[in-house]
């Protein structure tokens, strides 16, 4: 069992890193803003996922087999930044219509998990806090099955806290944009914010 001063120390660290704007945040942010909340869902599952393999692998001392997959993950890297600029061209030509809500259909879900996975698996600022700077928090040497545990917890505490409160503010702030000029603009804006963080990983 972890001390409770650790997991403290963990999860402030780990709260400023996510609540800090990257990435991570900028496509969740732009895919609510251009589609709204709804199918959000497996983004986040994904986003949720992939930082809890990198603790996972933290906790494991498997750092020196990430490194040694150096190239795999860069793969991922560039499929993942592909992937935000298909979302973020998609963004820009979406049709703009205020009054019908946007409904996914079966595939859109399996799409965004898989979206989700390659920018967190992808993100170098994701990996470098669970390989780099866990360690410095936790004594990861010492850290049982049941620490893992607790790390887990503590990182889904935080995780889904934050991530839900960035898709409350996107999506209160997409509610206030009605009139079609500016559900244009939103959705430009959107995918203008998508292709920033496709660019941000891709030039880590």
């Amino acid at each position: 069992m972890l001390e409770i001063s650790s997991l403290i120390i963990f999860a402030g660290a780990l709260l400023v890193a996510s609540g800090s704007p990257g990435p991570s945040v900028a496509a969740l942010v732009a895919r609510v803003l251009a589609r709204g909340y709804r199918d959000i869902l497996p983004f986040l599952a994904a986003l949720w996922i992939g930082e809890l393999i990198w603790l996972s692998f933290a906790v494991l001392g498997l750092s020196a087999i990430a490194n040694s997959f150096h190239l795999l993950f860069t793969i991922i890297k560039y499929v993942g930044v592909v992937y935000l600029l298909y979302l973020a061209w998609k963004m820009w030509h979406a049709p703009v219509d205020v009054d019908a809500e946007t409904i996914p259909d079966t595939k859109s879900g399996v799409r965004m998990f898989i979206a989700g996975m390659t920018v967190t698996m992808g993100n170098p600022k994701i990996m470098l806090f669970y390989m780099a700077l866990v360690p410095t928090v936790i004594d990861l040497a010492s850290v049982s099955l049941f620490g893992w545990f607790e790390l887990s917890v503590a990182l889904m505490v935080v995780l889904v806290a934050v991530d839900l409160t960035w898709v409350f503010m996107a999506s209160r702030l997409r509610h206030l944009i009605r009139s079609r000029r500016a559900m244009k603009i939103a959705n430009r804006t959107s995918a203008t914010v998508m292709a920033g963080a496709a660019v941000a990983i891709a030039s880590r």
